[in-house]
């Protein structure tokens, strides 16, 4: 696959594969310098819960790199046109920020706003940035890296990321969800495999009485469609 650069330092992104949700890998771009990530079309949908897991695990090994003040503007890697700044809401992580192409040719995210995205961090309440300025005073963005001046300011007047910080129990929790589902997407539920062969059985044996034939007896074939039947079901939900 072709190299892209960064939409900020315009040096070429890493790529990074993961595992996709139906079937295959996603490649992602990364630039570790821009602690920033390329996402091609919903690509970001695509990966499975034990690549998010596999993700964070890999931000949290550069997460001591310094890290470059993102440019501006922001210049998509296909099409070199600017990137529009937008700001979406995600469950429990709160709002966060993003940059996308015009064009549809996808999305540039920061490690940190990522991690919002998915749950990883929470974002600080005013009593509590209100205790953190009386200590510590200026911090910076997770959205871009820009000093912040929390005694005047609760969200950064560069990209408007708001204070949020990387909580432990809410990481703790948001890689139970990950990996609980990436379990259920893994595992087959013999149950319900049984009840979908039955199904497929009952629909076929009532297809034969119209044709008048002969019931057809369970064998091999039949086994491996209702497990594909059902593995299908799982990963739509």
């Amino acid at each position: 696959m072709q190299a892209i650069p960064c939409p900020s330092c315009r040096q070429t992104m890493a790529k990074q594969r993961f595992e996709r949700t139906l079937g295959g890998e996603v490649v992602l771009d990364l630039c570790f310098a821009c602690q920033g990530i390329w996402f091609d079309g919903y690509e970001s949908l695509q990966i499975t819960p034990g690549g998010i897991v596999e993700l964070f695990r890999l931000i949290h090994e550069h997460r001591d790199e310094p890290r470059q003040p993102l440019a501006d503007p922001l210049r998509c890697p296909r099409c070199d046109e600017r990137l529009l700044h937008g700001q979406d809401l995600a469950k429990p992580g709160g709002r966060f920020n993003y940059h996308r192409c015009l064009q549809q040719h996808g999305r540039f995210i920061t490690f940190a706003q990522f991690m919002i995205e998915k749950g990883f961090v929470r974002q600080l309440t005013a009593a509590e940035i209100g205790t953190l300025a009386a200590r510590v005073g200026t911090v910076r963005c997770t959205g871009c890296g820009a000093p912040v001046d929390i005694r005047r300011d609760h969200a950064c007047s560069h990209c408007r990321a708001p204070i949020a910080i990387l909580d432990p129990e809410a990481v703790e929790q948001a890689l139970a969800r990950y990996r609980q589902a990436e379990v259920k997407r893994t595992t087959i539920d013999v149950e319900a495999l049984g009840d979908a062969i039955v199904m497929r059985e009952r629909e076929k044996s009532r297809r034969a009485r119209e044709r008048r034939d002969e019931v057809p007896d369970i064998d091999l074939g039949d086994l491996i469609a209702a497990g594909a039947e059902l593995v299908w079901k799982l990963l739509r939900h």
